[in-house]
């Protein structure tokens, strides 16, 4: 068998035997890719649907506004609770109803948000949508498994990137419902996709290459989701309990008993819900740990921008913006992390891990560094959101070819799934470090962090992105050598699943 040595020179073999891959008839080839293109370009949009709307939620419902909150922070829960649950089941023959399944939640979720029946009737409405956000592996794994390998890499690199790309379009979306069509005008654009989306995925989305259906990993699954939301429980109630409270250092030794004892059972068990031995695949390891490190970078710059361009401009800074403004300047981000794909492939022998994960972190690390000393116009703001999105595009356009070459075909799905929950920590813990730093620079009796604030909050985003550099680098030269670009591995990658070349 070619062993990953080979293949991007990380000195480590196969965990797991790769099968034989069974071709998987197409009924309409051509649109197989926009179809996963647009499941995950939905899945980002709604999960970002709440973000803007937090202080007018919290007006139309007369709820506190750190309730409001949960109107986001609940879809962020289930959708990490949800998606190694769905990456599992999707690795064996259930793959489409499981896809169908999550559309469907996302439907009912999107149907219950609009109603304007209370604020409870919206929480659930938005857990439902969460659901959702476990569709983006399950697309992967389609196009690795029924497309010819340049196509699959192709498509494998853009939906990589449509998390990234989906924030930017969502909050403008958002905006300009909001501002013309109210509240809930918003959820019901997300009904009417949700049910095009099913209907696209009913009619395109082949069934999966013929594999025996592995037992559901339910300990596995209630420890991880017990460690999940109380991590992300803390990371949301942190700033309004208070860090050093006695139930926040609870909850926090809850989420780390929780995920180790889930580490510990998931290398025991024969069939995890996820196989953590994988990770021990130096190309898993480095496309999960920049994946995560960068995620808190990168929710960071975000939290800071749409919060700082909204301050009035009587705070002493800030521009006054409106929800639709503050939108709208989040779409070069979103433009420039779709164009990065294209710009990596077209790279080819170039676009080695060893090169382009660090080139994604100077370039985040760049817009940072703008954003300290260049804050004073829109246009500047909109420029910087460009950098960001680029740095963002390059570093989410490497992390699935090295976890793709890195397991066998049959995990891919498990493998994606767990590289989105990691994608998720890594926002949450972004978005609660703005809020901390900002709030450390509020004085007493204000509601308005000084700019300094601002300043401090940068500079923690800028550590993040350094961090993330040193990460890549160090895993990624480990072992000094020439390592094929991202293209040749993907092309080893596929050739491990044929009998005659292993």
């Amino acid at each position: 068998m070619t062993s990953l040595d080979d293949m991007n020179g990380m000195n480590v073999q196969p965990s797991i035997p790769t099968p034989a891959p069974t071709p998987v008839p197409l009924r309409h080839p051509r649109a197989l890719v926009p179809v996963l293109v647009s499941l995950g370009m939905l899945v980002a949009v709604v999960s970002s649907l709440g973000a803007p709307l937090i202080p007018t939620i919290a007006a139309e419902d007369h709820v506190a506004v750190s309730t409001a909150q949960w109107a986001l922070t609940v879809t962020m829960l289930v959708g990490a609770i949800a998606t190694p649950v769905m990456g599992r089941l999707g690795d064996g023959p259930h793959r489409k109803r499981v896809i169908l399944g999550g559309l469907a939640a996302v439907f009912v979720g999107s149907l219950l948000a609009a109603l304007p029946v209370g604020f409870a009737c919206l929480l659930v409405g938005r857990a439902l949508q969460g659901v959702g956000m476990g569709l983006v592996p399950l697309a992967i794994a389609t196009a690795r498994d029924a497309l010819p390998p340049e196509k699959a890499r192709a498509a494998v690199t853009t939906l990589s990137l449509t998390t990234a790309a989906g924030i930017g379009l969502g909050y403008p979306i958002t905006g300009l419902f909001a501002e013309y069509l109210g509240m809930y005008a918003g959820f019901w654009f997300a009904l009417g996709t949700a049910a095009a989306a099913f209907l696209a995925a009913l009619l395109v989305v082949p069934k999966p290459p013929h594999r025996p259906s592995t037992p559901m990993d339910v300990p596995g699954g209630l420890l991880l989701a017990g460690g999940m939301a109380a991590l992300l429980l803390a990371l949301a109630e942190g700033e309004r309990w208070g860090w050093l409270s006695a139930r926040l250092l609870a909850l926090a030794v809850a989420a780390v008993v929780l995920l180790g004892g889930w580490i510990v059972h998931s290398l025991h068990s024969t069939h995890p819900l996820v196989r953590v031995r994988l990770v021990k695949d130096r190309g898993v390891l480095v496309a999960n740990l920049t994946t995560m490190v960068g995620g808190v970078g990168t929710y960071l710059l975000i939290s800071l921008v749409t919060r700082y361009v909204q301050t009035p401009e009587s705070g002493g800074y800030g521009f006054g913006a409106s929800i639709v403004v503050t939108g709208l300047l989040l779409v070069p981000f979103s433009a420039a992390s779709l164009v990065t794909g294209r710009l990596v492939r077209a790279m080819g022998r170039a676009a080695t891990p060893a090169r382009m994960l660090p080139l994604g972190c100077l370039l985040s690390l760049g817009s940072l560094v703008c954003f300290l000393l260049a804050r004073s116009s829109l246009w500047g703001i909109g420029a910087m959101m460009a950098l960001a999105g680029l740095g963002v595009g390059v570093t989410f356009a490497v992390t699935p070819g090295l976890i793709v070459g890195g397991v066998p075909a049959a995990e891919t799905g498990s493998a994606m799934s767990f590289n989105q929950v990691v994608k998720y920590i890594g926002y949450s813990t972004g978005s609660a470090l703005s809020a901390v730093v900002l709030q450390a620079s509020t004085a007493p009796g204000t509601t308005l962090p000084t700019d300094d604030g601002y300043r401090n909050a940068g500079l923690v985003g800028c550590a993040a992105f350094l961090a993330t550099g040193v990460i890549a680098v160090a895993l990624t030269r480990a072992g000094a050598r020439p390592r094929p670009s991202l293209v040749a591995a993907g092309a080893v990658a596929e050739a491990r699943t044929e009998p005659s070349r292993t």
